[in-house]
């Protein structure tokens, strides 16, 4: 399944409620997963991205999908980057 980079940067609001709320990021990547992707790998971020998470998901209308969906409720700012495999990334040189 392809694996995605998704950088996610918290708005005031979502800064709030992570204040607030906590266990909020574990419903977030639950909201992931009922939209058809699955977060692998999940890290708190200091700079410019306050999380880096490592998403898989079918293609790359769902993690459109989950992107916008995350993006639309005004938390956070999300940029996704479909990654390659190494091995895929030298056999294709070959």
């Amino acid at each position: 399944m392809p694996t995605y980079l998704m950088l996610t940067t918290l708005t005031e609001k979502g800064v709030q409620t992570l204040h607030a709320n906590p266990g909020r990021l574990a419903e977030v990547n639950r909201d992931v997963e009922e939209m058809g992707a699955k977060v692998l790998h999940q890290w708190a971020a200091l700079g410019a991205y306050d999380f880096v998470n490592v998403v898989e998901a079918p293609d790359d209308i769902t993690i459109a999908k989950v992107s916008l969906a995350l993006g639309a409720r005004g938390s956070a700012k999300l940029e996704s980057l479909p990654l390659i495999s190494i091995d895929d990334f030298l056999e294709s040189l070959a």
